[in-house]
């Protein structure tokens, strides 16, 4: 972090500076910057190297740096108005139009302004996540024979049967696919298993990402209620009979964003009354390696007990890792799986090889089992500190429940509340929360926001963020 904030104050001096050079001038040497600058000669290579691709400056190995020459005036921006009849044209003859809204993606991906506590997060703290060990990894992968070759397209067949082991049951690495990241794989399990037009079963609330990726591809997603049991399969079994649908797809451990597992007692029941309906389950198991110290022994996932090839399972690395360390996998069992891969291929080739590599670095090195146990402690603790918090200085937002994985929770607000109201209220008092519309495919039962505990610095901002919430709170809900 450090380095970077240098990289990016060095980049700013000289740019600057840049007026003293004619077009074509040299730039003193990288020497003369380290000396001038006191900085190292890394952060002055990239200071250039950002100018350069920014097109101030023109590098020359073993010349140095110039000012580059200006550029031509831009000319004047054209007329893209047709583009909204081509657009909407297209939208006409579709059964369901496939806008996509991506809102409820970016709120948990934008950076808030500087000062605002960031509980809007879908990513680890970076002093959570492993940096020193995917270094170490991502250096000792550049070096391993062919890494920067072309990979399998399935994926590095060590990197496969790693995931396989992890699923257990009778998964062997012949039933899985290496993917870009777990939002990825989706992408692929929904293309493959649904034409556009139909409809697909969705828990409610559910992950916005996915209803983002279900609704570009023209589906109609069908929200099935969920305690925190998991979905509820009376009313599963209502919904696949009211809408012939042939996808389920749901979060059985730790769900996004009520935290719910899915009760031991309807894990059978929700695959035998998919397997009766011809229907795929695609499991969106994106939390197992976010457990909290105090969950005790996790459920298998359910393409452990699935013998007949209703699972399309789908896991990634990322969220236990870096938002950049974009691995994932999906599994599945017969013909689906050929179309798995043929969408997955025809998308995207690969995923690149090194870093593929650098996840079976990562993953093979000792430090993986003491981060996973870190990680665990350091949840369960921010968990404990923002449900307290909560609890004690802004009752009014119901938590009805408290997860024993994940890294966010789900609240609830009065009755009659504005959610966008208490949104844009929380931050003007400088904490950024994840509004609850998005989470719903239809609908919502009431207003909700969604807090996250990960993404923070630790106890002492969350408690801050909390403070602030009830600034939020003394403003809007009176």
């Amino acid at each position: 972090m450090q380095e970077s904030s240098s990289v990016a104050e060095l980049a700013r001096s000289l740019k600057a500076e840049l007026d003293r050079y004619p077009a074509g001038g040299k730039l003193p040497s990288s020497r003369a910057l380290v000396e001038r600058f006191r900085v190292s000669p890394v952060t002055v290579s990239r200071a250039l190297a950002q100018l350069a691709a920014e097109g101030l400056v023109v590098t020359r190995p073993g010349a140095g740096a110039y000012r580059a020459e200006p550029r031509p005036d831009a000319r004047p921006a054209g007329d893209t108005s047709w583009q909204e009849v081509a657009l909407s044209a297209d939208a006409a003859a579709e059964i369901v139009p496939r806008a996509v809204d991506a809102s409820g993606v970016l709120v948990t991906l934008a950076a808030p302004p500087p000062g605002v506590v960031e509980f809007n997060g879908g990513y680890l703290h970076p002093g959570l996540q492993p940096e020193s060990a995917m270094a170490a990894a991502l250096a000792r992968a550049g070096r391993r024979p062919g890494a920067w070759g072309r990979p399998p397209t399935d994926g590095l067949p060590e990197l496969r049967e790693w995931f396989a082991r992890g699923l257990g049951g009778t998964v062997t690495a012949a039933d899985v696919l290496v993917t870009a990241g777990g939002q990825s794989a989706l992408t692929t399990a929904l293309r493959a298993l649904a034409p556009p037009g139909a409809p697909v079963l969705v828990e409610s609330p559910t992950y916005p990402g996915m209803l983002a990726i279900a609704r570009a591809a023209g589906l109609r997603p069908v929200p099935v209620p969920l305690d925190t049991g998991g979905v509820r399969p009376e009313l599963l079994t209502a919904a696949f009979r009211a809408t012939g649908a042939r996808v389920l797809v749901c979060q059985p451990l730790f769900q996004n964003p009520t935290g719910a597992v899915l009760a031991p007692a309807r894990r059978a029941a929700v695959l035998r009354i998919a397997r009766e309906a011809g229907a795929f389950v695609v499991e969106d198991d994106f939390a197992r390696r976010l457990v909290h110290e105090d969950a005790g022994p996790l459920p298998p996932p359910l393409v452990a007990d699935d013998q007949d090839g209703v699972v399309v399972h789908v896991s990634s690395l990322t969220k236990a890792t870096s938002p950049s360390l974009r691995v994932g996998m999906l599994a599945a069992r017969g013909p689906v799986l050929e179309r798995l891969r043929a969408i997955h291929v025809v998308d995207s080739f690969f995923v690149p090889r090194p870093l593929q590599e650098a996840a079976l670095e990562l993953v093979g090195a000792p430090a993986w089992s003491r981060h996973l146990r870190a990680v665990a402690g350091e949840l369960k603790s921010r968990r404990d500190t923002m449900a307290a918090a909560l609890r004690l200085q802004v009752p009014e937002l119901a938590l009805p429940h408290i997860p024993s994985g994940g890294y966010h929770l789900w609240l609830r607000l009065p009755e009659g509340s504005e959610e966008a109201a208490f949104v844009a209220a929380a931050l003007r008092a400088g904490v950024a929360v994840a509004p609850g519309r998005p989470y719903f495919s239809a609908e919502p039962p009431g207003g909700h926001v969604r807090v996250s505990f990960a993404g923070v610095a630790g106890a002492a901002e969350i408690a801050e963020g909390v403070r602030r919430l009830r600034t939020a709170c003394d403003e809007v809900l009176r």
